[in-house]
This record gives C-alpha cells, sequence and structure tokens, in this order.
C-alpha cells in the first residue's frame, strides 16, 4: 500500500457510513446537510481565515533563517523546527497526492464507459460525464504540490543545472518567495469569495440529474492554493538549511504520484 491510499480507504468508508446512515435514517443525514451544512462550513471557514490572518508571517521563518545561517550558525531549535515543518508538509502532500494519483484510473474507466454508453447502447448518464470532469480536476489541484516536491513541474533550464548546491538553493529561495507563493496567494484571495459564495447555496449541476457537489469541487481551487504555499515553504526550508551548511532532508522516493 502506497502513502495515500489509507486516505482513499478512509474516505470510501466516511461516504459508505454516510450513504448508510442516510438510509437508516430516512433521508436524515441530507437533511442535516441541507440545513447546516453550509453555516458550518463558513464558520470553519471564518477560523482558518482568521489563523490564515494571524499566522502568514511564519511564512518567512526559512527566508530570515537563510539570510541569517549565510553569517552564522542557526540555533539547533531553529534547525529542528525547520525539520520538523519539511516532515510534515511532505507527509500532507504525500498523501493527498497519492490519494489524487487513483483519478487517473477512474478517468480512464469513466471515460471509456461514457464512450461504450453512448455509441454502443445510445444512453448517456449525466452524472457519470460531469464524474470526468471532477477527476480531472482533482488530479491536477491536488497532486501539484506533490508533484512540485519531486521536482515534476517543467522548469526553464538554463543555468540552475551548472549550479553548485548552495547556488541551487538560492534559486529556489528567491523563486519561492518572488513567484510561488505570492502566485498561489493571489489564487487563495481571489477564489475566497467564489468559494463562499458556493457554499452559501451549496452548489450543484445545473442539470437535474447532475452530480450535487460543485461546492466541494470548486474548494478544490483554493486548497491548491494552500498546498502549493506549504510546499513552498518546504522547499524554502530545505534551501535554509543548505545554505546554512546544514544538511536538509533528501526528497523522499516516493514523492511521485504518478504511479498506480
Amino acid at each position: 500500500m502506497r502513502q495515500g491510499d489509507g486516505l482513499i480507504l478512509v474516505a470510501g468508508a466516511a461516504a459508505l457510513a454516510l450513504t448508510v446512515g442516510d438510509i437508516a435514517t430516512g433521508g436524515g443525514v441530507a437533511a442535516w446537510s441541507g440545513a447546516h451544512l453550509a453555516t458550518t462550513a463558513q464558520a470553519i471557514g471564518g477560523v482558518l481565515g482568521k489563523l490564515g490572518q494571524f499566522g502568514w508571517p511564519l511564512l518567512l521563518i526559512p527566508f530570515l533563517a537563510a539570510l541569517a545561517g549565510r553569517f552564522m550558525a542557526l540555533p539547533a531549535v531553529l534547525t529542528g523546527g525547520l525539520r520538523r515543518a519539511i516532515a510534515i508538509i511532505d507527509t500532507i502532500n504525500l498523501s493527498l497526492g497519492g490519494a489524487a494519483r487513483w483519478f487517473a484510473l477512474g478517468l480512464v474507466i469513466a471515460t471509456a464507459t461514457v464512450v461504450v454508453q453512448r455509441y454502443v447502447f445510445g444512453y448517456a448518464s449525466t452524472k457519470l460525464a460531469e464524474s470526468v470532469i471532477y477527476m480531472h480536476a482533482l488530479l491536477f489541484l491536488l497532486a501539484s504540490a506533490s508533484t512540485l516536491l519531486s521536482d515534476g513541474h517543467v522548469r526553464v533550464d538554463i543555468f540552475y543545472s551548472k549550479m553548485d548546491a548552495r547556488g541551487k538553493a538560492w534559486v529556489d529561495l528567491l523563486g519561492t518567495y518572488l513567484a510561488l507563493i505570492p502566485t498561489s496567494a493571489l489564487i487563495l484571495w481571489s477564489s475566497t469569495g467564489y468559494m463562499n459564495s458556493t457554499w452559501r447555496i451549496l452548489e450543484r449541476s445545473r442539470e437535474a440529474d447532475g452530480l450535487p457537489l460543485v461546492f466541494a469541487l470548486k474548494t478544490a481551487i483554493p486548497l491548491f492554493a494552500v498546498l502549493m504555499i506549504l510546499q513552498g515553504i518546504s522547499m524554502a526550508a530545505r534551501a535554509a538549511l543548505t545554505i546554512s551548511g546544514e544538511e536538509a532532508p533528501a526528497t523522499p522516493a516516493n514523492a511521485s504520484a504518478g504511479e498506480i
């Protein structure tokens, strides 16, 4: 079992339990969701927003550590904290990326089924067709951070490959703070109101027989931004350790989420 498979099993078990509970209660779960899910989600979102407002200065710690480490030895408590942060962030993104890789298999099966249904049997399932869109979006949005961890994104490489470890660390550090974090923060900021409105009405498919989870799908957009920011911090922390002369944790061997 690869990292992330357990997350898929837990999500599947939770979905099954909710379905069984809804049947057993005669639609009680669905009724509760319709009455309380939106307000509960908005309350949670408000708490997370406050944490983000007060916690964003913590994002600067790797950058400041890199600057300090260039001229002095970093305290053990700081280097230990950077290593723990790297381990936690990498574990989160590896788990989500490992779970998201199954959407690739689901895409193949669902697309093939849609084609056979439509052109062989003359039947079309709206839910199945929309599931292709869901899986395609979730695959890229949830696996992007783990792909960054494995250095799988396109890199316009002219000088980077010829640099030494410290030079590469400086490029990664500056790239994180000048490009990755600002871009991801812009995506997060611009999608917040978008997500609030879709949760307020629990947006569902425009088709009567479509999937009623558009609000959950759109939540993956700000989640993508948060995961990318976190992975950027992990990258910056590795760079800070390298610049300060400390040994940075190696990239996990199973960082790539591309294999089923």
